[in-house]
């Protein structure tokens, strides 16, 4: 399996792409899997940068729209349905390409991290908690039970900490005992990190947002909310989205909206490199750098990642 993974707007998908054409070219056959959670959805394609079918160069796309905007995504069921997909490409003899920037979801499917039950009654009193009185406290408490967990979610993740100590409730267990084991690999993986230093990435992602305004977001998001983006918990929360959910209602300008969605998209771009800097043995190439496919291609075959592999 090879991994392609790295912060929003450092173009994995375009990396892939010429990771598969490399492949084609020498007869085996590759398909990409999407690692985005967002992309997961129906309909929310240009606040996703999504690569429309006519741009995928004939290669098999699989996690594609496969939820509607109402439907709350899960990373355990994620887990499920990515590794199926991707024994099934195996299966056919091809090479399965893990594509996202989503950390949590590429380590399900990469490691053995599993997903305890829930507890409304005990999810609810901790997200009451959360809104009244903010994430310290919470962060704090869960500091106290279980500092390892703690350290890695870090103090200013709300949805994760409530979590942690959701988990702590109903197991009695320390929530870092779910957590994977970076040295246990699901599968023999080639796993590649592209980087790019903030001085160029920062008005990349800038220019990203305003070129999702101009493609037409706000016209994309009003079909979604007839669609029930405002009836789920997941994808109402995407960047870009909620802030054209706030334009089309009066509560910010255009400028606004965009100016909002930008730095957003700045500090989840900084939490996504944090994630993906855990990942020691990761292949880590410049975003820029032209012979990046070939260079993976190179290290998956010394590797032996693709000795399984077969042409069509």
């Amino acid at each position: 399996m090879l991994v392609v993974g790295g912060a929003t707007g450092t173009g994995k998908s375009a990396l892939a792409l010429e990771i598969a054409g490399l492949l084609e070219a020498s007869g085996t056959r590759a398909e990409v899997v999407n690692a985005d959670a967002m992309q997961l959805y129906r309909g929310m394609d240009i606040g996703t940068a999504k690569l429309p079918p006519e741009d995928r160069r004939g290669v098999e796309h699989h996690l594609l729209d496969v939820l509607d905007v109402d439907e709350d995504a899960s990373v355990a069921a994620y887990q499920r349905t990515a590794r199926s997909t991707i024994e099934s490409i195996e299966r056919r003899g091809a090479v399965p390409v893990l594509v996202g920037g989503s950390g949590l979801y590429i380590s399900a499917v990469c490691f053995d991290l599993r997903f305890p039950g829930t507890d409304d009654a005990v999810r609810a009193r901790l997200e009451a908690e959360l809104e009244q009185w903010g994430p310290g406290m919470l962060a704090r408490r869960l500091a106290e039970y279980d500092p390892v967990a703690a350290e890695k979610i870090g103090p200013h993740n709300g949805r994760r900490i409530v979590r942690a100590l959701e988990v702590i409730a109903i197991t009695g267990r320390p929530f870092s005992a779910t957590l994977p084991d970076h040295d246990s690999w699901w599968r023999p993986t080639t796993f590649v990190v592209l980087e790019q230093p903030r001085e160029v990435l920062t008005p990349r992602l800038d220019a990203r947002v305003v070129a999702m305004w101009d493609q037409g977001i706000v016209a994309e998001t009003a079909r979604l909310l007839e669609s029930g983006l405002e009836r789920g918990t997941t994808a109402r929360r995407a960047i870009g989205y909620a802030q054209a959910i706030g334009e089309l209602r009066g509560e910010l300008t255009r400028d606004e909206a965009i100016a909002e969605a930008q730095a957003l998209t700045r500090k989840y771009a900084r939490r996504q490199v944090g994630w993906f800097r855990r990942y020691e043995s990761a292949i880590r190439l410049d975003a820029g750098d032209p012979y990046a496919a070939g260079i993976v291609v190179d290290a998956a075959r010394e590797a032996g990642t693709l000795l399984g592999a077969t042409g069509p």
